[in-house]
């Protein structure tokens, strides 16, 4: 009755803890569910073959299941790629609502690579150079931060297309070139051909036409490995043609332009270039004067760049109709194409447009000259201010850069210098643990040759005792034949010679003779007897070379301390068949036991006992003396010499002990393979099975 509460209690636990496990399991493959679901929805919404109303559909599905996402990490980075889905179906204001979104629980989280995204994605959306800069200059600070190479070069390339574009050409050439250092030992062949594209036209812009055509051939190289390779290739040829064109040399862009509009595929691979190409050779023979193919090209250019929707090569195309009609000194046409590429320019947001076509209206309207001459000024004027404003812009975020930059660099030197000194603190920690351990281990090679020598004295010992057994056995044996040729044959053939003397004699003192002489035989037979006796005790006793080290080893230990010991074994084992090293431990183990017991034991008495049963050889020892506490005496380094020998042999070490009733040891040492064999097949040795030890 009393142990059902408990048991009850236990099962009521373990099914809420199953019940707790199985929740969390169940929200977390949920959660993982809803995940994936959402990155499908998003992967649909920016799949350009779907309609811009299906893909809205699966955006806005998308952005309404993230906020029953639990998980902050998780939606930061879902929020990420919904905001990018929005800017690429241009949703203007759902992008700056999940951008703004997106960045709050990033900063929240520290999570500075989907920041970085953020700010790249802000870039892009923004229309205002400086505001485009800006960002994306914040999101290289982060890239760079994150030493994610490849992706800070992208946003170092985006920073100076945007220079490029407001003339700030300097700059953008130091920007392409810091993507190019990032770039250099990667093998991201497409960012290395924008880079060297871009330089290519920064460089056309500050009149290096030769560097413009390096860097154009160079982009080349990297194009060709590129799987577009062919489109790149003619886009590229288009370039040079460009700064041909530039440094006035008509007759090297002719060549050029005509290479890339012979070729068919492009035409319906890259209309826009198509129609570039030929606005571009309809103006370079404009210049030629080979009027004959001039409005064809340009009019066949118009309505390519018109389909396509490239404004500003449009309008360029227009005004340069407008001055093709101008050589022909047909004002009105020619007024007519300069109006509508002033307004396509306008329309377009086309500054440069804008310029050149008030700059050509001033030129072939020369009534009105003037005016035009005045609103080309004042645009110029409103321009320059804006471009020298951008230029102030870019140089205020570039010197924060390198600011930033200067203060990470210092940071990482500092990051060094600790991490030497943490690593020079754990190369001395190393070599200190190396000197230990090899002082521990020379320590260890000390103890083991001590050892050595101890076994070889011991070895000596007994081959010393085995000698004086052996000149002892020669002693007895010269003896007993002593004994033999001296006694008894001297006396058997003195019986002899009485005897013969007497078979030629009769009569009574005869037979007092021959008793005489028969007692005499009876003498020596008793004395052979006694010699014979004497042999057979000396052949069964047993003369055994350990048992004596051991005897001789107790006998010095109690004529040096006064205690008494007593040493029992079975006289019926060969102990000198156990192996050598099994008696030089055994003996050094004994020694070691008894100068314990000398010591500390207090004792009067000490025991010694050898026994063998279940093919283990056992030696019991201890004393009568005082004992001690197990659990709180300390090892010292007797003791460990004992476990380190008797590990030596797999052997075990067992102790007994208490206060006031003594020590016992027993020391188990199983036999060698070698050692079972020679004992069980020797008749004199005797293995137990149960051992009572006597104490």
């Amino acid at each position: 009755m009393y142990h059902k509460k408990p048991l009850i209690t236990t099962f009521i636990i373990l099914l809420l803890f199953s019940y707790c496990t199985k929740s969390e399991v169940k929200t977390s493959t949920s959660e993982s569910i809803k995940t994936d679901s959402i990155r499908k929805w998003i992967k649909n919404g920016r799949n350009k073959e779907n309609t811009d109303q299906k893909r809205l559909f699966y955006i806005k599905k998308a952005q309404t299941t993230i906020h029953n996402i639990a998980n902050d990490s998780i939606k930061a980075r879902l929020l990420s790629k919904l905001s990018l889905a929005y800017l690429r179906l241009k949703k203007n204001n759902r992008f700056q609502e999940v951008n703004k979104a997106t960045i709050l629980l990033s900063k929240k989280l520290g999570d500075s690579l989907t920041l970085a995204e953020s700010y790249w994605d802000l870039g892009e959306f923004h229309t205002r150079a400086d505001s485009a800069y800006y960002y994306y200059s914040k999101a290289h600070k982060l890239y760079h931060n994150l030493d994610k190479k490849i992706t800070a070069a992208r946003m170092l390339y985006n920073m100076a297309v945007v220079q490029g574009n407001m003339k700030d050409y300097t700059g953008s050439e130091i920007n392409t070139i810091q993507a190019l250092e990032l770039l250099k030992n990667s093998d991201n062949y497409k960012r290395l051909y924008n880079c060297y594209n871009q330089l290519g036209i920064t460089s056309n812009n500050l009149n290096a036409y030769d560097k413009a055509i390096s860097n154009y051939n160079k982009a080349l190289e990297y194009a060709m490995k590129l799987d577009n390779r062919k489109t790149l290739k003619l886009s590229l040829i288009n370039n040079i043609g460009f700064v041909y064109l530039s440094r006035k040399d008509y007759v090297n862009a002719v060549i050029n332009f005509r290479q890339v509009v012979k070729n068919d595929s492009v035409k319906f691979k890259d209309s826009k270039l198509y129609g570039k190409a030929l606005n571009n050779l309809g103006y370079c023979y404009l210049k030629l004067n080979k009027q004959d193919d001039i409005p064809e090209l340009f009019f066949k250019a118009e309505k390519i760049l018109d389909t396509v929707h490239d404004f500003q090569g449009l309008a360029l195309t227009i005004r340069n109709i407008a001055e093709y009609y101008a050589t022909k000194k047909d004002t009105l046409k020619s007024m007519l194409y300069i109006d509508k590429s002033y307004i396509i320019s306008k329309a377009s947001a086309d500054n440069e447009g804008q310029l050149n076509a008030l700059k050509l209206l001033a030129t072939v309207d020369t009534k009105n000259s003037a005016r035009y001459a005045k609103s080309y000024i004042k645009l110029k004027d409103s321009l320059i201010q804006e471009e020298r404003s951008a230029r102030d812009k870019f140089a205020r975020i570039r010197f924060e850069t390198n600011e930033f930059i200067a203060e990470n660099e210092t940071l990482a030197k500092q990051k060094q210098l600790w991490t030497g000194i943490a690593i020079g603190l754990l190369l001395l920690a190393g070599a200190v643990f190396i000197i230990v351990n090899q002082n521990a281990k020379n320590q260890r090679l000390i103890f083991q040759q001590k050892q050595q020598t101890n076994n070889q004295e011991i070895f000596n010992l007994m081959l010393s005792q085995k000698q004086k057994m052996q000149e002892g056995k020669q002693i007895e044996q010269k003896r007993i034949s002593e004994e033999l040729h001296d006694g008894v044959l001297g006396k058997m053939l003195g019986v002899r010679m009485l005897l013969t003397g007497l078979n030629k004699r009769t009569g009574d003192d005869v037979i007092k003779e021959r008793t005489k002489a028969i007692s005499a035989l009876r003498d020596i037979e008793i004395e052979v007897r006694s010699i014979s006796h004497e042999l057979n005790d000396n052949a069964y006793r047993k003369i055994n070379d350990f048992i004596n080290a051991i005897e001789y080893l107790l006998m010095g230990f109690q004529k040096s301390s006064g205690i008494n010991y007593d040493f029992s074994y079975d006289q019926d084992i060969e102990w000198d068949e156990l192996s050598g090293d099994i008696k030089i431990n055994t003996y050094r183990m004994i020694q070691e036991c008894m100068q314990n017991s000398r010591k500390h034991a207090e004792c009067t008495e000490v025991f010694v006992n050898f026994d063998i049963y279940d093919s283990n050889f056992v030696i019991a020892m201890g004393d009568n003396g005082k004992g001690f506490k197990q659990d709180k005496e300390r090892k010292g380094i007797g003791m460990r010499n004992l476990q380190s020998r008797i590990k030596k042999l797999d052997g075990q070490l067992d102790i007994e002990s208490a206060l006031g009733k003594g020590t016992k040891i027993t020391l188990t040492v199983p036999l060698s393979i070698l050692n079972k064999q020679k004992i069980e097949h020797n008749p004199h040795l005797k293995i137990r099975k149960n051992y009572p030890i006597q104490t």
